[in-house]
């Protein structure tokens, strides 16, 4: 007889005490992950007209336009550059392509706010780019001004086509390899074959994609403000550090809450109830298709160039402003540099330990008592991933003023503690955001455990918290290194959130490569930027070490990518 699913593990608990509990601590997870979206929603749901009348007469016509902007210039900038680059290496044979497949990753590790003022000043006036121009053609020369909406635009898509490629990667590899040898059969030529059958069934992966490229953009404030684009998240950040005007900015930011709304609701809109199954053909390559002389070479040199431009250049260069500098003997590491590498490390820590043991619980809770409704919960647990940083970071300063406020009610003479005294609102910011990554990666572990193993031991009168000790957790420990390595790495790169919500005084080395980039102290920044980009390659490099099924791929990429990517191994 064949034993029940997890979700039936509830009619062989003999305590239905223990199956409340585990619920319980998936609501309460829940509700603290909704908390800072349930106020902004609010302010969404209740708007002043004031506030409104006064956004209105001022800059937000301005924001909205550059935003909606901003994000159609991306959409097709990674669109172009990740879906061509996805079927260039899985459709054609050319030299370099095994190295170049897994190297077109690495933009993965270069924050926007960094290769931004890269960018900035190689391109920038007073840059090597334009200096040599006029020289060789003289003062008057026109050069577009990379100062500007579609400099960021171009940015923001060297950094985050890796998100469509993975996808249509994955979607060309386990999906296309059956329909296209079909086609083929049928007399189809590779560029008619790949138009009929590939591109339809990647489609939803690129939507994927796109949508998550689409939120990063809207999440980012920092990059954009060096490319002078006032976006509507540029807006949530001058009202609030600028004006300190809260309810102005909680509006503004219910504002970038619908936007990201929106943008999920399009991507299942036209996701639909698409499923696409496989039938022994998610093991074969796609058959390719050897190119010779010139065009080989042109295959190589458009993938170098991508790699060059989002990754190379910068990273050559800012190795060489740090060698310089050593070199020159004019500076040394600066003071600040070790402290404020301890703070990032020790927020980053802080908040992968804490995001582990919440995703622990969660997944176990999900395993012992899988009803409907702790299904629910969990996925409530993890949408912060999905929701713009400002969104975050005001709801968590709206909610721990309400607490400090609530404290002062019942007494407690600590007024501002929780809000600038501490570090709560980053790190609880950090779990909200970073949720999703400990879940996935903890999650993808714990499904290869058996749930007969599971069922066995409760059915031998083991207790949840027994199992999940001696059982669960020993066979998912790989997933839970997994989700501590990533959520440390994306909170020690994080900038938007924590340049709301840092108590005084208290900076990061992504913080402080903003201010000095903002002021226009390149070489100053160069040392903190490459240790953000070393650490950013590790899970990149775990990502890369193998394109199917792992913990790193299903924690890489939550909300849309995984979504998809699951539908295409249904």
């Amino acid at each position: 007889m064949r034993p029940a699913t997890s979700s039936r593990l509830g009619h062989f608990d003999p305590s239905r005490g223990a199956r409340r509990r585990w619920s319980l601590i998936v609501s309460l997870v829940a509700l603290l992950a909704a908390a800072p979206v349930a106020v902004i929603t609010w302010s969404l749901l209740t708007p002043s007209v004031e506030i409104w009348r006064h956004l209105w007469a001022t800059r937000l016509p301005e924001m909205l336009l550059s935003t909606v902007a901003l994000l159609a210039m991306v959409i097709v900038g990674t669109l172009i550059l990740g879906g061509g680059l996805a079927w260039l290496v899985s459709g054609y044979e050319f030299p370099g392509r095994k190295a170049l497949t897994w190297m077109l990753v690495l933009p993965l590790a270069m924050p926007g706010y960094i290769l931004g003022f890269v960018f900035m000043s190689t391109f920038g006036f007073t840059g090597p780019v334009q200096g040599a121009l006029r020289s060789m053609f003289g003062p008057d020369v026109t050069v577009p001004e990379i100062r500007s909406l579609w400099g960021a635009a171009l940015v923001f898509s060297l950094c985050l086509y890796p998100y469509v490629y993975l996808l249509a990667r994955a979607a060309i590899r386990e999906q296309a390899t059956p329909g296209y040898e079909v086609a083929r059969s049928l007399g189809y030529s590779h560029l008619r074959a790949a138009r009929k059958v590939i591109l339809p069934l990647a489609r939803p992966s690129l939507i994927a994609g796109l949508t998550l490229v689409t939120l990063e953009t809207l999440t980012d404030f920092a990059t954009v403000i060096y490319f002078n684009v006032q976006t509507v998240s540029v807006g949530v950040y001058r009202v609030w550090k600028g004006m300190f005007d809260r309810d102005a900015a909680s509006e503004l930011a219910s504002l970038v809450l619908l936007f990201a709304l929106a943008l999920l609701l399009l991507e299942r809109t036209l996701r639909g109830r698409a499923r696409y199954e496989q039938q022994g053909g998610g093991t074969r390559q796609l058959p390719s298709r050897k190119l010779y002389g010139p065009r080989a070479l042109a295959a190589t040199g458009v993938c170098l160039l991508v790699l060059t431009l989002a990754f190379a250049a910068p990273v050559a260069q800012l190795a060489g402003w740090t060698i310089s500098q050593f070199v020159r003997g004019t500076e040394t590491v600066d003071s600040r540099f070790f402290r404020y590498l301890s703070n990032s490390a020790m927020l980053a820590l802080s908040a992968a330990v804490l995001v582990a043991l919440v995703a622990i619980a969660v997944t176990n809770a999900r395993r012992f008592n899988g009803t409907r409704y702790v299904r629910s919960m969990s996925q409530m647990a993890t949408a912060g991933y999905a929701l713009p940083g400002p969104v975050i970071a005001i709801g968590v300063l709206l909610v721990l003023a309400g607490m400090d406020r609530a404290l002062s009610t019942l007494g407690i003479a600590f007024p501002g503690l929780l809000v600038t005294g501490s570090l709560v609102g980053v790190i609880y910011a950090y779990v909200v955001r970073f949720m999703a990554l400990g879940v996935n990666g903890i999650d993808a572990s714990l499904q290869k455990v058996p749930q007969e193993l599971t069922l066995t031991a409760r059915t031998l009168g083991a207790k949840p918290g027994r199992v999940m000790r001696q059982i669960h957790l020993p066979l998912t420990k790989a997933g839970v290194a997994v989700a501590l390595l990533l959520v440390g790495i994306d909170a020690l790169k994080e900038l938007p959130m924590v340049l709301l919500l840092r108590p005084f005084g208290f900076d990061t080395l992504p913080v402080w490569v903003w201010q000095m980039a903002s002021e226009s102290r390149w070489e100053s920044a160069a040392l903190p930027s490459l240790t953000i980009i070393v650490a950013s390659l590790i899970p990149v490099a775990l990502l890369t070490r193998s394109f199917r099924g792992s913990e790193a791929e299903a924690a890489l990429l939550p909300v849309a990518g995984k979504r998809t990517l699951e539908g295409a191994r249904t």
